[in-house]
């Protein structure tokens, strides 16, 4: 692998003695990992039914080392939800953010959304989850994995962190900022990233970094925590980003990480008057620990919260809301709790209290529970991903080892007898994959066309 020479020369100031220990693990591959979906199943029984050859991460008790050759996203159990396929180190920063049931939370950075994934099932249901992404193309992959993980508590937005910060000011209690950032910490695992890697790209870089972290401050109670990472090794985009932060706003400090599973910690001696208490943010190196490169940083926001009211969503008229409660009452035994909200026919149900969103981009507003069709209600891959086998009147459950799972995944028509005509949700060992259409003992598809399997 051929690495910038002028990186290379960084890295041998920064590392001194150690430089040949980072730069054999180039000889390695990469770490791969899968992160267990709490809100679908605990560590424990995953291991149980899982076929991969795992081993914990010790920073993340859902987190697994799991090496790609086993392809894990060619699974059932990848389909139905159960795990994010996820880099070990990147599993640190949303693990380290204090995140409590019915907080108010964001993900400024979000896309691809593994983070966001990571919040929701601490969230557990509860509270209200922003994820946002400028890029509106990355965001969508977003918007696919939390409707993935049956996450019904979601905000997917794609503008820019300033235009938020001006609505919601003061209005969360834990912001994720996982920055843009040069990579390079990703450069044994991604060989695209070096190709983009040069100066310009880093000043462009440094400046988003401040920007967006100022914008973090401003979107936080009082009391509230940020968590800043980067996959980056560089002291201009971690610690110099932290240090003239803290100068900047002295109503901020520095909450100290635990070092126990071998994060090093923060080096103030590499910035121009280093504040001492970057200390207490973690560095992970991957001639260190079983992870590639992340920088974190967790800051607190002094003070006591104050109570924000903002204007929150209303239902809409019951009127048109008819075909959805005729479709629960017939074929779910839960009901669907939330804000409904019509938009272009499209039903969504929005986490109570939510406040408005208009004049944002949105790409989903919580829950999107199906479309109001002439014929009646027709519910969405969402809605199947976020209910259990138990809340459905009507359900087909195979054995993994069934070959009518691959056909269903791939979008195709299969038998299954004993079961009434109508909407059935298709599960695979108990966990929902998707809906079919019962009729005359066959399941007519209704997965994803987007989610099928080539």
């Amino acid at each position: 692998m051929e690495l910038p020479l002028f990186y290379i020369q960084k890295m041998k100031e920064l590392l001194k003695y150690e430089f040949e220990d980072y730069i054999k693990t180039f000889e390695n591959k990469a770490y791969s990992g899968i992160r267990v979906n709490t809100l679908k199943i605990s560590p424990e029984e995953f291991k149980n039914i899982s076929s991969f050859n795992i081993k914990g991460v010790s920073w993340c008790k859902e987190g697994f080392y799991c090496d790609e050759e086993e392809k894990p996203s060619k699974s059932y159990l990848y389909s139905a939800g159960l795990y994010y396929i996820q880099e070990p180190s990147a599993m640190s920063a949303a693990e380290i953010l204090p995140v409590k049931e019915n907080d108010a939370v964001i993900d400024l950075c979000a896309a691809p959304g593994g983070k966001t994934t990571q919040i929701a099932a601490k969230l557990n249901g509860t509270g209200i989850l922003f994820s946002n992404d400028i890029s509106a193309t990355r965001a969508k992959a977003i918007v696919k994995n939390i409707e993935l993980f049956g996450v019904k508590n979601c905000v997917v937005l794609s503008d820019s962190p300033q235009k938020i910060a001006a609505r919601f000011e003061g209005y969360f209690d834990c912001v994720l900022v996982d920055a843009p950032c040069g990579g390079e910490g990703m450069f044994r695992k991604n060989k695209d990233i070096i190709k983009n890697y040069n100066e310009s790209m880093l000043d462009i870089c440094k400046k988003s970094q401040k920007d967006i972290l100022n914008s973090a401050a401003k979107l936080l109670k009082n009391g509230g925590h940020i968590v800043y990472s980067t996959c980056t090794f560089s002291p201009d985009e971690d610690e110099k980003v932290i240090n003239d932060f803290l100068i900047d706003n002295d109503n901020f400090d520095i909450i100290s990480i635990d070092k126990k599973y071998g994060f090093d910690s923060g080096k103030p001696d590499w910035v121009k008057n280093g504040d001492k208490r970057l200390t207490k943010c973690a560095r992970i190196w991957p001639h260190k620990m079983k992870g590639e490169g992340h920088f974190i940083a967790l800051l607190n926001k002094k003070g006591i919260a104050d109570e924000m009211i903002y204007e929150t969503e209303k239902n809409s008229d019951e009127k048109f809301l008819k075909p959805v409660k005729d479709f629960v009452k017939s074929n779910l035994n839960v009901d669907l709790n939330g804000i409904y909200k019509i938009i272009n026919d499209m039903v969504y149900i929005i986490p109570p209290k939510m406040p408005k969103t208009d004049g944002f981009r949105v790409l989903r507003s919580g829950l999107l529970a199906g479309n109001i069709k002439r014929n009646g209600f027709e519910p969405s891959q969402a809605l199947a991903m976020a209910l259990k086998k138990e809340e459905v009147v009507n359900f087909a459950d195979f054995d993994k080892n069934d070959e009518r799972v691959k056909r269903y995944l791939k979008g195709e028509t299969v038998e299954f007898e004993s079961i009434k005509n109508g909407w059935v949700l298709v599960c695979v060992e108990g966990f929902s994959l998707g809906w079919a259409k019962a009729q005359n003992g066959r399941l007519k598809n209704k997965y994803a066309i987007g989610w099928r399997w080539s």
